[in-house]
């Protein structure tokens, strides 16, 4: 296996060998503590412009599933109809695989899909220079493989309206029909998002982030996941304010979703640290002493002492104290930092959508 070399912002390198497609790139850092779910990942729009590094020693021992598509036009078994994230970055590839549900490996994958795959770097190393500085950008070296864009190496993530590159660009329906509709603004929306709201037995009206619905008919509307700084999203939280300020229709948000809904409601944001990539953070339900094990993939947060007084936080993270989820006080009008629907899960917080329904 070809040798690579990782080099971080401040001048840290860590070396490790090529199992996936060989090509330099540059991305965001980022880690996730999740045991499972590199399929999920892999493809969850939310990792466009990152370099996914797992802090579970062991990936790749079982597989990759087949990509098909359902019915719908969804995919079976992934979040998107392909990898978002820039390099994946683990410690220990195995290169036998074994599940039942596996129709290839792991490598094979990441160089189908023409994604660097590198393993051997010690990724616990890795991720206490990334909670300690803070994320950062990094690039991928690779011995003997010259950089194909000086432009792409050098793109700050922070710079690019991520949300824009992820969306979709057309208005796409689902379960057309069903009786009651809901408009799911597309930041960067995971597959299982539409699944759990055809589910239950709605018309998915999925627009472009920046499309503006409010005179479409519907019943609903749906804020979703999406990649990068939600500062960037001017568009989408113009049109939000518009319909907040025209009409009392039930609004759910989720991890993106819930930054632009505390942003049309005249709250702030901000970047977090090293963000929230995991399967096991704790957050409480306000009010209660409710606590739910949460998915969650973000870097940025609501800023909870911005939030104007018809609003209150919903969820508050157990670990930091951090936003999780804000709702109105009189509309029906709440949403909630982490994922709900997460595949891999766990999916303890699933009820977030039967809220969402009862309220249509």
């Amino acid at each position: 296996m070809k040798e690579v070399t990782l080099v971080l912002d401040d001048g840290t390198q860590f070396h490790g060998q090529s199992f996936g497609y060989e090509k330099n790139v540059a991305g965001e850092v980022v880690f996730n503590t999740a045991m499972m779910g590199y399929p999920e990942s892999l493809t969850d729009p939310s990792y466009a412009g990152q370099m996914l590094v797992t802090t579970f020693p062991l990936v790749g021992n079982y597989g990759v599933p087949a990509f098909s598509f359902g019915e719908n036009g969804l995919p079976t078994f992934m979040e998107s109809d392909r990898i978002y994230a820039t390099a994946l970055i683990v410690s220990d590839y195995s290169e036998q695989y074994s599940h039942w549900n596996a129709k290839e490996s792991l490598g094979d994958w990441l160089k189908r899909e023409q994604v660097p795959g590198v393993t051997g770097i010690d990724t616990r190393q890795l991720t206490k220079v990334l909670r300690e500085h803070g994320v950062m950008m990094g690039r991928l070296v690779f011995d003997g493989v010259e950089v194909e864009s000086q432009q792409t190496e050098q793109e700050d993530y922070g710079s690019v309206n991520w949300v824009e590159r992820v969306s979709c660009k057309d208005v796409i329906r689902y379960n057309e029909g069903a009786g009651r509709k809901v408009v799911l603004v597309d930041c960067g929306v995971k597959a299982n998002i539409i699944r759990c709201l055809i589910n239950r037995g709605v018309e998915v009206i999925r627009v472009p982030w920046n499309y503006d619905y409010t005179d479409m008919q519907f019943d609903g509307l749906f804020l979703a996941n999406g990649p990068g700084d939600p500062d960037k999203c001017v568009d989408a939280v113009d049109i939000l304010k518009k319909q907040l300020s025209a009409s009392r229709k039930p609004v759910c948000g989720i991890c993106m979703g819930n930054q632009l809904l505390a942003k049309a409601s005249g709250a702030s944001v901000y970047k977090l640290k090293y963000g929230h990539r995991s399967h096991n953070q704790p957050v409480r339900e306000v009010g209660t002493n409710r606590c739910y094990v949460t998915s969650q993939n973000h870097g940025y947060a609501v800023d909870a002492s911005t939030l104007g007084k018809e609003w209150r936080e919903l969820f508050v993270n157990m670990n930091d104290g951090s936003n999780e989820g804000i709702r109105h006080q009189t509309n029906p009008w709440f949403s909630s930092q982490f994922h709900p629907e997460a595949c891999s899960g766990p999916v303890d917080t699933e009820f977030m959508f039967d809220r969402f329904i009862e309220a249509l």
